[in-house]
């Protein structure tokens, strides 16, 4: 992609004190973008930012997208927008579905309703495989945020709304890998849901550039997705194991969880009816019907694509060798190996 787009530009990030914000910052810092607003509910994440980065591109806006007052307030001047903020635990949301609700569909509205008011000139979300045949009450209201901004996007006027939908995200906070890092440290079993689940892998640095490639190729309603690959939690696990020298630690199997799915799906088989494959990524587009329902009942859709159905389970699935390649691109894991005294 070229930085170009970028330049002299405003781009707001919501939610942005998290691993994705973070990893936005890198990509963006040493470009020609005029500014980079930080925007979230957490005070003490962001003066942790303040410090860790000390740059005067970066600013900081305390809000939350539940009140759209707060993100009018933020939005002036805003070229672009990266909409991050979630509630995304699988668990908690759960338990408190009305939050998942409040936070991840209401505040995307908020956020798309500021956006168009103050003529913001494009708008990606960022969705999740979860998603797609939801089964918890995270999908659930992520799909639902996904109807909101679709629909939002077919009388947005001169703003750009579309979205991405990417899988699991290695390392990112909250994320199971980072867990099998302490448990190993602490010399603790490490706790597996389900051997056999499948989970799709990518790092925070190809959520990034889906987010890019959604930036400069979506049309308005449009959602992006990634073709990535997978592996089972049990080869994840090893994986991990294995990297940080302790190949024989023993694995505790746990359960599923609250709400989870034995495999994730990024491209459900009604999608793939409509779907483009882009090569690396597939394009959904908006549904561009209207409500004037009467002529489908005499009138079908005679076309359908030969995609089916894209899930964790039928993608590639990786190795032990492979997973450990894939996580050896990670800066924290080499982090997290030197603290182990395993690199220099």
């Amino acid at each position: 992609m070229s930085n170009d787009i970028f330049d002299n530009r405003v781009l707001m990030i919501t939610g942005g004190t998290g691993s994705f914000g973070n990893a936005v910052l890198k990509r963006f810092l040493d470009t020609g973008i005029k500014e980079i607003r930080i925007f979230s509910r957490d005070e003490k994440k962001q003066d942790d930012m303040r410090h860790l980065y000390n740059n005067d591109k970066i600013k900081y806006y305390i809000g939350d997208v539940r009140d759209v007052t707060s993100v009018r307030n933020a939005i002036h001047g805003v070229d672009y927008i990266f909409h991050a903020a979630a509630l995304k635990q699988v668990p908690s949301c759960e338990f408190f579905p009305v939050e998942a609700v409040k936070t991840n569909v209401l505040g995307t509205d908020n956020v798309l309703t500021a956006a168009i008011e103050a003529g913001v000139k494009k708008v990606i979300c960022l969705s999740t495989d979860k998603a797609a045949y939801p089964v918890n009450a995270m999908g659930t209201s992520k799909a639902m945020m996904e109807k909101v901004f679709v629909a939002k996007s077919r009388a947005a006027g001169e703003t750009v709304i579309c979205g991405t939908r990417y899988g699991n995200v290695m390392c990112s906070r909250g994320s199971v890998i980072p867990l099998f890092i302490d448990q190993l440290r602490e010399g603790k079993p490490l706790t597996v849901t389900e051997p056999s689940m499948t989970r799709f892998i990518m790092s925070l640095e190809e959520a990034v550039e889906l987010v890019i490639y959604a930036f400069e190729n979506a049309n308005p309603g449009d959602i992006m997705v990634q073709k990535a690959p997978a592996c089972t939690i049990e080869v994840l696990a090893q994986a991990v194991k294995e990297l940080f020298g302790r190949d024989d630690a023993p694995t505790r199997i746990i359960g599923i969880r609250h709400g989870e799915k034995m495999y994730e799906t990024l491209l459900t088989n009604e999608e793939c009816a409509r779907a483009v494959d882009e090569g690396d990524f597939y394009r959904v587009p908006c549904d561009s019907r209207d409500l004037n329902y009467d002529k489908y009942f005499s009138k079908g859709d005679q076309k359908r694509t030969e995609l089916s159905e894209f899930n964790s389970n039928n993608t590639r699935i990786l190795d032990v060798e492979q997973v450990k390649e894939k996580l050896l691109k990670l800066s924290y894991i080499h982090e997290e190996l030197k603290a182990f005294g395993l690199e220099d």
